[in-house]
């Protein structure tokens, strides 16, 4: 990726992403191309690609070019490219599905359910037959005192 410096127009410096330098994942591989995959979408910090063990057909995969494990480890500059281009992505799932519903769904860490230790974001078409994302987790109700004094902790710690 080639970025201009700030008030020096004309002027460019290249901004390299090196996935060669990523841990051993399968995303890792994937970027390097020494696996095989349904590339659906690409540019200089994104690689989109379809699921190998899809809940829905259309269920896509994507990833920073960016090695982080998990999302809060990740840059604000790769997190701001995946999310300007996932809504479009979104939206390009829908149309190839004929879905009308989606979800997306990102984990961080084992716990959570992330099998790979690579920051990715699932798009999950919900088709009408009922294939997609099943979620049966329960809720519970907010206590209000709890809840300002997390709140409070959270805005402290940004």
């Amino acid at each position: 990726m080639v970025a201009q410096l700030a008030g020096r127009p004309g002027l460019t410096h290249a901004v390299r992403v090196r996935p060669a330098a990523m841990p051993e994942t399968v995303f890792a591989k994937i970027l390097r191309g020494e696996l095989p995959s349904h590339k659906v979408y690409e540019d200089e910090r994104v690689f989109a690609f379809l699921d190998i063990s899809p809940l829905s057909p259309g269920h896509t995969l994507v990833i920073p070019k960016e090695p982080a494990a998990t999302l809060d480890q990740l840059s604000d500059e790769s997190a701001a490219a995946i999310g300007r281009v996932l809504p479009r992505l979104c939206r390009a799932v829908l149309a190839a599905t004929s879905a009308t519903h989606f979800n997306v769904l990102q984990n961080n860490g084992g716990p959570a359910h992330q099998a790979v230790d690579h920051v990715h974001f699932h798009i999950i078409p919900k088709l009408a037959d009922g294939r997609g994302l099943g979620v049966g987790w329960k809720a519970e109700r907010l206590d209000a005192a709890a809840a300002a004094e997390l709140a409070r902790k959270i805005s402290a710690a940004l």
